[in-house]
Order: C-alpha cells, then sequence, then structure tokens
C-alpha cells in the first residue's frame, strides 16, 4: 500500500489566482508554515513557502482566498518538470495538489451594539 499525502496549517502569502491552461481552469496559491526550534537558549524560526494548485470546484472556492487568510490544506505532494527560464535545462519543482481547503479565519467581531448583551441572572447562570 502507499500514501502521498500532506496537510499544512497556514497562511496566504498573496491573493490566490485563477488561471487557465489547454481550457483548464486552476486555481495557484503560496502559502507558508513556520517551524522553530531551540538554540543556544534562543528560539530561532524559520518560514517555509508552499506553491499550491487546485482544480476543479475547488479550485473555484480557492480563487476566492484573500492574502493573509488561515488556512488549513490537504492534498497530494508532486514534483513537476519544467524547463528553467535562467538555464533553459529542465528543473523540478515542488508543489501540493490540494484536494481538501478548510478556512480556519475567526468569524468578525460583532458590533459594539451586539457586544453589550445583558447580563445573565443568577438562575440563568445557574440552570
Amino acid at each position: 500500500m502507499y500514501q502521498n499525502k500532506v496537510t499544512l496549517i497556514g497562511f496566504l502569502g498573496k491573493d490566490a489566482e485563477i488561471r487557465t491552461n489547454d481550457q483548464r481552469s486552476f486555481t495557484t496559491f503560496s502559502m507558508a508554515t513556520k517551524s522553530s526550534y531551540k538554540k543556544d537558549g534562543k528560539y530561532v524560526s524559520r518560514t517555509w513557502w508552499h506553491r499550491c494548485i487546485v482544480f476543479g470546484d475547488l479550485g473555484k472556492f480557492a480563487g476566492t482566498l484573500k492574502q493573509g487568510a488561515h488556512i488549513q490544506v490537504e492534498g497530494e505532494l508532486q514534483y513537476p518538470e519544467y524547463d528553467s527560464r535562467k538555464s533553459g535545462k529542465k528543473e523540478v519543482g515542488v508543489q501540493i495538489r490540494v484536494d481538501s481547503i478548510l478556512k480556519l479565519d475567526r468569524a468578525e467581531k460583532a458590533g459594539p451594539e451586539e457586544q453589550e448583551a445583558e447580563p445573565a441572572t443568577q438562575e440563568e447562570t445557574a440552570a
């Protein structure tokens, strides 16, 4: 049995882009994740950038994601080959072919008038 699955939780670096190639629509975005470790008594943090590609109806949804969105993605790790513009040679990239997106952004806070709810009576809190 084989499995190629990755789960990432992070933030979008910029708005997602909807693209078309050979009359097929897809969405791409880059998301950042962080890891840290302790070295000589101090925490060292590193940001990793991940290129994500999404197809189908999920790609349409992904196209609505904006810079700074906090998301979780699941998908397959891929290593597509491409021709390098700099060297003209074949190179290998890394991307996540996303098959699940979960928005983790918190809901917007209620306005001031909605936040001023009447205090609960003792009977309500005891129940």
